[in-house]
């Protein structure tokens, strides 16, 4: 009886240090986001995180066996606070780009969405849709456009002339109007997209350019329902090579788990299966 006692206490002690050993190996990791760009992330009615990125990096946490928490953070301070130690990733909706290279390293990329333009149904541009001149140019890639594809953009800032156009601040939608609209049009800065999406509501903007996924989002809220898009769907140059995680420098094992874990959610589908409940279609890469 007293040997069997023995063996039942030393199977007890040898679970709980086991459990303890997988408590004290677990990774812990902070996550910055911005909460306030649906579809990739955003704060609910309950102050609840959700999204296509919320979704994403919560699976992405299981697959590292790391227990990690959500972070909210302001875009425009949210690469300094990264790099000042408030969290240890970023996934915001971030573009890679050549830009934040140099202040941070980017994981493998795991979704893209093209930029294109908005207005009111009932303007002048709202009416261009899809009959502009340039119509047949649904897609352009600034990387290496072709000539009928730079037409499209000189016809885009034709109709933009000596127009307000509203970008977030401290994004990529801002890198292209000062770097293809610069003295074409008045560039008008937010803080948010919400801030952008309710002037342009209101008429106090004539265009704004924004994600299509953000801006499908918003025209199918009461607020957006008199909004469309126009012109061709905008990617590369400075719009960036797609979405990424962006870490700090020095911190090389983490950026090796979430490149793992990317590179399984792409293969077995999960990323494309998250994107097209969000999203309404696969923006995976």
């Amino acid at each position: 009886m007293e040997e069997f006692v023995k063996k039942i206490i030393f199977s007890v002690l040898a679970v709980f240090a086991l459990l303890i050993t997988s408590g004290a190996n677990a990774k812990s990791i902070k996550i910055g986001t911005e909460g306030a760009y649906p579809p990739w992330n955003n704060l609910n009615s309950a102050g609840e995180l959700e999204g296509a990125e919320i979704d994403f990096g919560n699976e992405a946490c299981k697959r590292m066996g790391a227990d990690c928490e959500w972070v909210t953070q302001d875009w425009d301070g949210i690469i300094p606070a990264l790099l000042n130690g408030k969290y240890d990733i970023i996934i915001a909706g971030m573009s890679i780009t050549e830009e934040r290279k140099k202040k941070v390293n980017f994981t493998n990329g795991y979704m893209t969405d093209g930029i294109r333009f908005a207005a009111l149904k009932s303007s002048n541009l709202g009416s261009i849709g899809s009959n502009w001149s340039g119509s047949q140019t649904k897609k352009v890639d600034l990387s290496n456009p072709s000539a009928k594809e730079l037409a499209a953009i000189a016809q885009i800032n034709t109709a933009l002339q000596d127009k307000i156009v509203g970008a977030q601040g401290a994004t990529t939608h801002q890198n292209y109007v000062e770097k293809y609209m610069q003295g074409v049009v008045e560039i008008r800065l937010y803080q948010t997209m919400d801030d952008l999406h309710l002037d342009l509501a209101a008429g106090r903007i004539d265009a704004a350019i924004g994600d299509v996924g953000s801006l499908i989002d918003f025209m199918a809220t009461e607020e957006g329902k008199d909004i469309t898009m126009f012109g061709p769907n905008l990617s590369g140059d400075v719009l960036g090579e797609g979405v990424g995680g962006a870490v700090r420098k020095e911190d090389t094992d983490i950026l090796e788990m979430w490149n793992k874990a990317i590179a399984e959610m792409s293969a077995d589908g999960t990323t494309a299966k998250i994107t097209k409940k969000w999203f309404g279609r696969d923006v995976s890469l």
